[in-house]
C-alpha cells in the first residue's frame, strides 16, 4: 500500500464539551469572604464550570468524541489514530483511550493507534504533535486521527479553588487542514521542577507551589518563545522575528491574568533581542537587567504589560472567551483558546494568518508553535457556537458548588458505588457515570436527545 505524502497537516474540525453548570466568580468572592475583585480582577476569571460525581474523565471524553462524530458526520471506520491528553487519572494502568474504544465497537474498527499522554497541562499538545507527525510520516495509512484533550480541574478548599474548571476538546487531524501546523516552526523547553504535581494517589487535588508555578510558566515562555523565534529566523528566513510576525497568540490559561503576563513576557523577549528599537523607547531602564533577576521584578512586569496592552487586545484577548467563563481545563485549556479565537474572529480576518500557541505543563514541559490558516474556519465556528453554549448554562450558588466539591472529595476512588448527583440538568448527548462495581469497573449511560 502506498500513500502520497500529506500536505498542510493540521486541524480539520473541532468541538468542545463543558458541563451544564457553573458558579459565578463574583458570588464566590462574596461567599468566601475575600476582597471584591480577588478572583475576577486578580485572576481575571468570570465563571467556573464544574461537575459532580456523575462525570469523570472517561465520561467527559466520551461526550466530546461522540458529539464531535455526530456533528461532523465522521465515521469511526475512518479513524486510524486516537490520542488522549489528560492528567485526570482514575486508573493507574488502563488508559482513557481504551475506554473510548467502546465508541468504535459498532463500526468494527479496532485498528486504532495511539494512547494517553500525561504531563500536567501539556499532554494534549504532545498528543496533537504525535497525531500530526503520524499523518506527516511514512507510517500514515491514509486514515484520519482524533485528538482529545481535557481534564476536571479541582482544588482543595482555599485560595486555589477558584482557578478550577472542567472542559474537553476534540479535534480531527489530517491533510489539507484549515489550520495547518507549520512544520518545523516549534520551540520546546523542558526542565525538572516541583511547581504543581499530584503525588497523593488518594486525592484528586494537586500539590501546588504557587510562586514557583508562576515563575516556571514565565521561564518556559522565555525559553520556548526564544527557540521559536530562532526557528522563524533560520527556517522561515524571517528577519528580526518578534511578535510583529505573529498575527494571533494563544496561551495555556491557568487563569487569564497569567496570560497577560505571558504575553508581556514575550514583548520583554523582543526587547532583549532588539533593545534599541523605537518601540521600546519607554522601557530603556531595563536594558541592563539580568534575565534571571527579572522574574520577580514587578516593576518590569507592569511596564511590559502596559507596553504590550494594545497588541494583547488584538492578538490574544479574543482567545480568552472560554478561559474566562469556564476556568482552567488543564490539557484542554490552550485548545479552548484556539476554539475561542475561531469563534470570536471571522474567517475573513483569519485567512492566511499565523496563529502561534504557547503550551505549558507543570513539571515542566512547554512548546511555542504555530498554525497557518489555509482554509475556511467558518464551519468550525458555526459548529462550536461557543458564546451561545456558554450563555445557556445553569448558574448555581457558591453554597451548592461547595457541596458538590465535598461530594467529589468524599467519593474519590469509591468502590461499589452509585453516584448521588442528579442527571436532570445534563445537556442531551452527555455521558454520565451510572455505577462503579466491586471491582472498580465503571458503567456509563447517555442523556437522550428527545
Amino acid at each position: 500500500m502506498t500513500t502520497s505524502r500529506a500536505e498542510n497537516v493540521g486541524i480539520l474540525a473541532i468541538d468542545v464539551y463543558f458541563p451544564s453548570r457553573y458558579v459565578d466568580q463574583t458570588e464566590l468572592e462574596q461567599h468566601d469572604g475575600v476582597s471584591a475583585g480577588k478572583y475576577t480582577i486578580g485572576l481575571g476569571q468570570s465563571k467556573m464550570s464544574f461537575c459532580d460525581d456523575r462525570e469523570d474523565i472517561s465520561s467527559v471524553c466520551m461526550t466530546a468524541v461522540q458529539n464531535f462524530m455526530e456533528k461532523y458526520n465522521v465515521s469511526y471506520s475512518d479513524i486510524g489514530r486516537l490520542e488522549v491528553g489528560t492528567e485526570t487519572i482514575i486508573d493507574k494502568s488502563k488508559s482513557t483511550k481504551t475506554v473510548l474504544m467502546q465508541l468504535f465497537e459498532e463500526s468494527g474498527n479496532f485498528s486504532v493507534e495511539g494512547i494517553d499522554t500525561t504531563n500536567a497541562c501539556y499532554g494534549g499538545t504532545s498528543a496533537l504533535f504525535n497525531a500530526c507527525q503520524w499523518v506527516d510520516s511514512s507510517a500514515w495509512d491514509g486514515r484520519l486521527a482524533l485528538v482529545v484533550a481535557g481534564d476536571i480541574a479541582v482544588y482543595a478548599s482555599g485560595p486555589a479553588r477558584p482557578s478550577g474548571g472542567c472542559g474537553t476538546f476534540c479535534m480531527l487531524v489530517g491533510p489539507n487542514a484549515p489550520l495547518a501546523l507549520e512544520f518545523p516552526l516549534r520551540g520546546t523547553f523542558m526542565e525538572h521542577t516541583y511547581d504543581f504535581y499530584k503525588p497523593n494517589m488518594s486525592s484528586e487535588f494537586p500539590t501546588v507551589d504557587g510562586p514557583l508555578s508562576v515563575s516556571s510558566y514565565v521561564r518556559a515562555v522565555d525559553h520556548s518563545y526564544s527557540a521559536y523565534l530562532d526557528k522563524l529566523e533560520k527556517v522561515a528566513h524571517v528577519e528580526n522575528p518578534s511578535l510583529k510576525d505573529i498575527d494571533y497568540m494563544v496561551f495555556h490559561s491557568p487563569y487569564t491574568k497569567q496570560v497577560a503576563k505571558g504575553f508581556a513576557r514575550m514583548a520583554y523577549n523582543d526587547f532583549l533581542r532588539s533593545p534599541d528599537a523605537e518601540a521600546f523607547s519607554e522601557v530603556q531602564q531595563f536594558k541592563d537587567a539580568a534575565r534571571e533577576e527579572s522574574y520577580g521584578n514587578k516593576v518590569l512586569e507592569k511596564a511590559f504589560i502596559s507596553l504590550s496592552k494594545a497588541d494583547f487586545a488584538k492578538k490574544t484577548d479574543p482567545s480568552l472567551l472560554a478561559a474566562r467563563n469556564i476556568g482552567n481545563m488543564y490539557t484542554g485549556s490552550v485548545f479552548f483558546g484556539i476554539a475561542s479565537l475561531l469563534t470570536q474572529v471571522p474567517f475573513a480576518e483569519l485567512n492566511g494568518k499565523r496563529i502561534a500557541v504557547f503550551s505549558y505543563g507543570s513539571g515542566c514541559a512547554a512548546s511555542t508553535y504555530s498554525f497557518r490558516v489555509r482554509g475556511d474556519t467558518s464551519k468550525i465556528a458555526q459548529t462550536l457556537d461557543l458564546a451561545k453554549r456558554l450563555e445557556n448554562r445553569i448558574k448555581v450558588s457558591p453554597a451548592e458548588f461547595e457541596k458538590v466539591m465535598e461530594l467529589r472529595e468524599k467519593t474519590h476512588n469509591a468502590q461499589d458505588y452509585e453516584p448521588a448527583g442528579s442527571i436532570d440538568q445534563m445537556i442531551p448527548g452527555t455521558y454520565y457515570l451510572q455505577k462503579i462495581d466491586s471491582m472498580w469497573r465503571r458503567a456509563y449511560g447517555r442523556i437522550p436527545f428527545n
